[in-house]
């Protein structure tokens, strides 16, 4: 059996049980994952193990235990809005530079260790909601720029990538931004789902 392993900040983390080994929370995670094992029965194993709050450095700093050593087939990264908005809040981003120094680095390590595994890249993305407004054009500034290196590196170590900004804005055509994000950055249900279904589309292509 296959494991794929979800990795991220809080859009991943979706209040799952950290106590819980298997717990997928209430996220994308947990519609992928009842859609991955009802579509291929016993062939894959999922986990989350998105934090709220992450950085790519608090990545980093864990990035042994709660990835290498999971030993994925497949990995998934999303990480990125909270190196800008802890930034805006309390001072304590990471900027583009090191943020795509450490992304490489990720990568790198996992290439290394495990070099059969097969990675999925998810652009960070932000829409006007609550907690983006305020200060709209610095936030999105921002994470288009941590949007630009998600792609730089995908290209550069020829991964596939999830075009997260391109679904919302499509998505937000249909219905307003916050039906899909309230405060701009985490995805209500039928943000999850709009996220699984872009994520499953680039998963059908690997698997």
């Amino acid at each position: 059996m296959k494991t794929i392993l979800f990795q991220g900040d809080s859009i991943t983390d979706a209040g799952r049980d950290r106590e819980n080994f298997g717990d997928l929370g209430k996220g994308y995670p947990n519609l992928l994952g009842a859609e991955i094992q009802y579509n291929y029965p016993e062939a894959y194993t999922v986990l989350n193990r998105g934090i709220s709050g992450n950085r790519v450095t608090d990545l980093l700093a864990r990035w042994k235990v709660d990835c290498l050593n999971l030993k994925p087939d497949i990995l998934s990264i999303l990480i990125g809005v909270n190196d800008v908005w802890h930034e805006l809040d309390w001072q304590n981003g990471v900027d583009t530079e090191r943020f795509e120094l450490v992304y490489r680095m990720l990568l790198d390590d996992v290439k290394k260790a495990l070099p059969d595994t097969k990675i999925i890249l998810m652009e960070p993305y932000l829409v006007k909601g609550a907690s983006t407004e305020k200060y709209w054009e610095a936030f999105n500034g921002n994470v288009a720029e941590k949007r630009e290196a998600v792609r730089r590196i995908a290209k550069e170590y020829s991964l596939p990538l999830v075009p997260l900004q391109e679904k919302f804005d499509t998505a937000s055509k249909r219905a307003p931004s916050t039906y899909w994000s309230a405060d701009g950055v985490h995805p209500t249900f039928a943000g999850h789902e709009l996220i699984a279904r872009a994520w499953m589309e680039v998963f059908e292509t690997i698997r």
